[in-house]
C-alpha cells in the first residue's frame, strides 16, 4: 500500500491504547502517531475514566492493566464507542478469556508478545508470515493444558455452576470438582 493509500486510511481514525508496560504502550503509541492517528494512551481504568469522553475507531487493550482488567475497560469503552474495533492483548492467554473478550465486544485477541504488524494484520483482517506465539514457551502445550484450559471455557459458559459444567462436560460433578481443586493458576 503507498504512502497516500495510507494517509487517507488513517487521516481521521482515533485509536485508544490501554497498556501499562512504558515501553510498550509507548513503542505503539508512536506507531500509530506516525501513520497519522489520534492516539490515547493510558495504564489503568481510572485513566481512562479522566479522559474526555471521546469516539474510538480502534483500541488495543491489555488484558491486565496492572490491577485492573482490559475487560472492564473494554465494556466501559463500549458505551462509549460502540463501532469501536478492539484488540485484546494478553500475557495470560485462555480459550476462556477469549471467550469472555469476544464476548464483551472484542473483534480479536492477541498473546503476547506481538509485534506491530501482528497488531496492524488484526485490525486490516490480514496474516503475515509472522508466527503467532500463542504460549510464552517454546514447547508445545501439555494435554493437561489443554483440559485445563477447556475446563475454564466450559466453566465460563455456564457462569461458573460447577454442576451444569460437570454436565456439559460429561462427568460428574465431584469428578470436576476434584480437578479443579488440582489445579494451580496459570502462569
Amino acid at each position: 500500500m503507498d504512502q497516500n493509500k495510507k494517509d487517507k486510511l488513517s487521516m481521521s481514525k482515533r485509536i485508544l491504547i490501554a497498556e501499562d508496560d512504558e515501553n510498550f504502550g509507548d513503542t505503539l503509541s508512536l506507531e500509530y502517531e506516525d501513520r497519522g492517528f489520534q492516539t490515547d494512551w493510558v495504564r489503568s481504568v481510572a485513566e481512562f475514566k479522566a479522559l474526555e469522553t471521546c469516539t474510538y475507531d480502534w483500541a488495543v487493550i491489555d488484558l491486565k492493566l496492572g490491577q485492573d482488567s482490559g475487560l472492564e475497560l473494554l465494556d466501559l469503552l463500549k458505551k462509549s464507542s460502540p463501532r469501536v474495533e478492539a484488540l485484546i492483548l494478553t500475557g495470560y492467554g485462555s480459550f476462556a478469556t477469549a471467550v469472555k473478550a469476544m464476548k464483551v465486544g472484542a473483534c480479536n485477541y492477541l498473546p503476547k508478545p506481538a509485534t506491530f504488524r501482528q497488531i496492524e494484520a488484526c485490525f486490516n483482517n490480514k496474516h503475515y508470515d509472522e508466527p503467532f506465539q500463542i504460549y510464552n514457551h517454546e514447547q508445545t502445550p501439555s494435554l493437561a493444558r489443554h483440559e485445563r484450559e477447556y475446563i475454564g471455557y466450559i466453566l465460563s459458559e455456564c457462569d461458573g455452576n460447577i454442576s451444569q459444567a460437570a454436565k456439559k462436560l460429561g462427568i460428574y460433578r465431584q469428578s470436576l470438582q476434584r480437578k479443579l481443586k488440582k489445579f494451580t493458576p496459570l502462569k
